[in-house]
């Protein structure tokens, strides 16, 4: 008996210190497998992506397009992260935070790039493309090339111009179709030189509101008028406000999608390729979907009996770009008309 006792307690120690050594060396595998997670997870590139439109606008749609597609061209070593309808920035404030780095991307208005380039007011004169041919020619051509260049001095990547629609116009009581409607109204308008000399050409009064707050101007009555395309004008619901539409295709709205530079140029040079294919791909989807939605959501307003749509007469388009023709002869003065004459050119 007394030499199992004895046996037992020679034995015990080295039980003990198998055990404690097999523990160790299952948590220094468990410590190990999940070391090689966090390093995996280091590798993962996030791009914070901040827009101020719905989800389901030309805009909104693109900007998850692009987050689909740069996740599979890189096998999802890059992941952007979009943020819709301005719940990261307002449209008065996305452009800093893009130059501080807060944010990676932003796709603001042209309006609101001309703020930093002033040159970029050509693409807010009105009239100045007669069809959607017309856009994808600047867009995706030697202009477009030549407007997105123009940011690398302002610390900004340019990537892509893309589409939302051609501007109509709309109020509250009436419908704008002859010059003297606009008389003594106010119009919402973007931030832009040359969009506010086009309603002070009117007789209306220009009012800059951001276009996160459009619709809660529009609750309280702060203003008459605005012009906005088709998808924003159904997406927004400004209709139930303002439902006097008046089908001019006067002016274009589109987007610069920029990424912060100093955050380009950190990026390796086979992401730099994979995210330049996944936006060149997007921006052609965009022109032409971009065309299609407001083609679509015009027809679904014209059965609403309470919205009301008048479409101008060739006629009564040539009296406006009369009325017009005095911002064509500021931007020569100011810019030259280089960028005009190639825009135009046919």
């Amino acid at each position: 008996m007394k030499k199992r006792w004895w046996l037992a307690f020679l034995i015990l120690p080295f039980c003990i210190v198998s055990v404690v050594w097999l523990e160790t060396q299952h948590f220094h595998k468990e410590n190990i497998v999940y070391d090689d997670e966090q390093k995996g997870l280091k590798k993962q590139i996030v791009i914070y992506f901040s827009h101020v439109v719905a989800e389901d606008t030309p805009k909104g749609l693109a900007a998850q397009k692009f987050a689909e597609l740069v996740e599979k061209k890189t096998n999802g070593r890059v992941k952007v992260e979009v943020f819709p309808n301005g719940s990261l920035y307002s449209d008065d404030e996305e452009i800093d935070a893009l130059l501080r780095g807060d944010v990676q991307m932003i796709a603001p208005s042209f309006s609101k790039v001309t703020e930093l380039i002033p040159e970029w007011q050509v693409l807010d004169l009105p009239f100045l493309f007669h069809d959607y041919s017309d856009v994808e020619r600047t867009f995706t051509g030697e202009v477009g090339a030549q407007l997105l260049a123009m940011l690398d001095q302002k610390g900004i990547k340019g990537l892509a111009l893309w589409s939302n629609g051609f501007k109509q116009m709309m109020s509250t009581t009436h419908p704008l179709i002859h010059l003297d409607d606009f008389r003594g109204l106010r119009f919402r308008i973007m931030p832009s030189a040359v969009i506010e000399k086009q309603f002070r050409l009117l007789g209306g009064e220009p009012i800059a509101v951001p276009f996160d707050h459009v619709y809660r101007s529009l609750e309280k009555h702060e203003f008459d008028g605005q012009e906005n395309t088709i998808s924003n004008i159904y997406s927004k619901d400004f209709y139930k406000f303002q439902p006097y539409i008046t089908i001019s295709n006067h002016g274009y709205l589109g987007y610069a999608v920029m990424m912060n530079k100093s955050f380009w140029e950190s990026l390796p040079k086979d992401i730099q390729q994979k995210i330049t294919e996944a936006i060149q791909e997007t921006t052609k989807w965009n022109l032409r979907e971009s065309q299609k939605q407001n083609e679509l959501q015009l027809e679904k307003m014209k059965k609403n009996r309470n919205v009301y749509i008048y479409e101008l007469s060739n006629e009564e388009k040539e009296k406006w770009k009369k009325k017009f023709a005095p911002l064509y002869q500021q931007f020569k003065e100011e810019f030259g008309d280089k960028l005009l004459r190639e825009i135009q050119q046919k």
